[in-house]
């Protein structure tokens, strides 16, 4: 069974919105959780993943054991998200080997050509069907 790391940072919406959609649709995969902060991995547990961190160690930790990355675009940034996304952290999301699907943000100073202008709700939701697709590979 593949692992999926969500890390979200802020308020948690779009980790706790990925979760429950995840949860929802039956994704066989064995999902966990790590906040920026201790408010975002609150969100997260609500939407009902149990296992849960909060901070950059265990991003650091448990980036390298991911099979899939998902969150906001800022997890790459190192500074991101008001400077919740320590360096630390974004070099453990870049390089870990996990396949990452994040969801567009045009926040933290970055802007990706080539994304059209959808509401949250469907980037999560395109976001949540490529990483149930990726857990049903092989």
């Amino acid at each position: 069974m593949k692992t999926v790391l969500i890390i979200d940072g802020q308020g948690g919406r779009i980790g706790s919105a990925l979760a429950e959609r995840l949860l929802a649709g039956g994704c066989p995969c064995t999902l966990m959780a790590i906040g920026a902060n201790s408010i975002a991995t609150s969100a997260m547990m609500k939407a009902g993943v149990r296992q849960c961190a909060t901070g950059e160690n265990p991003v650091a930790v448990m980036a390298p054991q991911a099979d899939i990355i998902a969150g906001p675009a800022g997890i790459l940034a190192a500074n991101a998200m008001m400077g919740e996304v320590t360096p630390r952290m974004a070099l453990a999301v870049t390089e870990s080997a996990a396949k990452k699907i994040l969801v567009p943000m045009n926040r933290c100073g970055i802007q990706m050509a080539g994304v059209e202008e959808l509401p949250l709700s469907e980037y999560i939701a395109r976001a949540a069907a490529l990483i149930d697709a990726a857990c049903r590979e092989d």
